[in-house]
């Protein structure tokens, strides 16, 4: 008797995991209406705020999230439209350009943060039991670091514009 393949453990696995990032999506894009942003804007301003500087190269931008270069411009066109980014030119490398975020896009994430932390301890974090989570967080990078390794372009110490200021 052969086994049948739709009871494979990888279908499962991966089911699975698409069912919780949906329903951890659906909330949290939710909590990010309220404060007058998209899912990938919160993401957008969450990069730049957790790198160096504040910033990042539009090309490490790109690979970081789920967007194609031509949607980071879109999405850096709108955000500075509403002042939560800004352009800086790269003076040591004239094709270079970099997304920082402003003061108003910081005050922006601040204001979402508290909230959005909350949703991640109880919808998320506060399944787990510190153990399984450590183990799930290395398994996540093993997973991301495998399927996408531009996901931390940009973000070591010394990768920013050296005559940039944060």
């Amino acid at each position: 008797m052969t086994e049948n393949p739709l009871d494979d453990f990888r279908l499962t696995a991966m089911g699975l995991f698409m069912e919780a990032y949906a329903g951890l999506a659906t909330r949290f894009a939710i909590q990010f209406e309220e404060h007058d942003l998209s899912p990938v804007e919160f993401e957008v301003l969450m990069r730049l705020a957790r790198s160096p500087g504040h910033q990042l190269r539009m090309t490490d931008l790109a690979a970081q999230t789920t967007l194609s270069t031509s949607g980071v411009t879109r999405v850096v066109d709108r955000m500075e439209r509403d002042g939560l980014l800004c352009r800086r030119a790269c003076p040591s490398d004239r094709r270079s350009s970099y997304a920082a975020v402003t003061d108003a896009g910081l005050a922006r994430l601040h204001e979402v943060l508290p909230g959005h932390l909350e949703l991640i301890r109880q919808w998320f974090t506060g399944q787990l039991s510190p153990e399984a989570l450590d183990s799930m967080l290395d398994s996540l990078r093993a997973v991301r670091d495998a399927v996408h390794p531009g996901a931390t372009a940009g973000t070591a110490e010394g990768s920013s514009c050296p005559d940039s200021t944060g």
